[in-house]
């Protein structure tokens, strides 16, 4: 199995009107969002990804592991490939330019120099202005492990010395957290709050590609297997009813800062946390470098 899998794809999404006027983000942005699993990225960023895309970004997704444990009944090399295959119909669906792979073992990843160096070359190598990851505090050791990953490569990504076999960047980029619920040691803050009502859809679609994961793994750990339709629209439909969580307060209220009184409109949302780690825009720079 080779070291690291990649497709780029050149499909651009489409989705329906949105409630409030497009903001379109500085022309040329080249974003990277590194999650531990192969489906990751699409729960956390699918909605915002569409989004850039429409406005002409360069988007590209990273799993840190290869996701061979993630099953009840399949595991290894033949799961791999599986969640592999997922990822790139989910590239195709998302209209994203390239979905990579890293071939780490599901559940074994550890904060190493060599994973450390795999993150360093993949944010180089994909000239990112945006880094999008998971904090450092979460139940699965892998979605842990990845944020402190990134956390570390924040700033070894401008120094020329360290993966040398890579020209470093010339400006750090600004690195983000996906949003989470854990409180401990603090809660979420978010920074900058994206709607997706009308990029929902493609969030969907892109889960949906991911099989094993939306319809057979995460439903049996949560003793729901039998709840999964077996016809394929209304699995999708069931998708985005069990999907479609609560907006929290303080989303809420970055929600109306950012949009307005269309805010309360507003029924899905992703939103990021700035790390303090990148570079560090005002709040009104950053607000300008996500799309609304």
């Amino acid at each position: 199995m080779s070291n690291h899998w990649i497709l780029r794809t050149t499909l651009m999404a489409c989705g329906t009107m949105s409630l409030v006027l497009a903001q379109a983000p500085e022309a040329g942005l080249r974003v990277i969002a590194i999650g531990a699993h192969p489906d990751d990225c699409d729960g956390k960023f699918a909605g915002t990804a569409a989004k850039f895309v429409k406005a002409g970004a360069a988007v590209k997704f990273l799993s840190v592991t290869n996701g061979d444990a993630g099953h009840q009944s399949e595991g290894g090399g033949a799961l791999a490939r599986r969640r592999y295959a997922e990822t790139q119909e989910s590239a195709k669906r998302l209209g994203i330019a390239e979905y990579e792979v890293l071939n780490n073992h599901d559940g074994e990843l550890l904060p190493t120099l060599e994973v450390r160096r795999q993150i360093i070359r993949a944010i180089r190598q994909w000239k990112a202005d945006i880094v999008v990851a998971p904090r450092p505090n979460d139940y699965h050791p892998d979605h842990r492990y990845t944020g402190v990953l990134v956390e570390d490569a924040a700033y070894m990504v401008v120094v020329p010395n360290i993966v040398s076999d890579v020209p470093p960047l010339r400006r750090n980029p600004v690195f983000l957290y996906y949003e989470d619920g854990f409180q401990k040691p603090a809660p979420f803050h978010p920074d900058v709050t994206v709607a997706i009502d009308d990029v929902w859809d493609l969030k969907i679609a892109a889960l949906d590609a991911q099989v094993s994961q939306m319809y057979e793994w995460l439903p049996w750990v949560d003793g729901k297997l039998a709840d999964v339709p077996a016809d394929p629209a209304a699995r999708r439909q069931w998708l985005s009813r069990t999907r479609s969580g609560t907006i929290s307060p303080a989303v809420r209220a970055a929600l109306e800062k950012r949009y307005g009184a269309a805010a309360q409109q507003v029924r899905h949302a992703e939103s990021f946390e700035l790390c303090e780690y990148g570079r560090r825009p005002a709040l009104e720079e950053l607000d300008r470098l996500f799309p609304k």
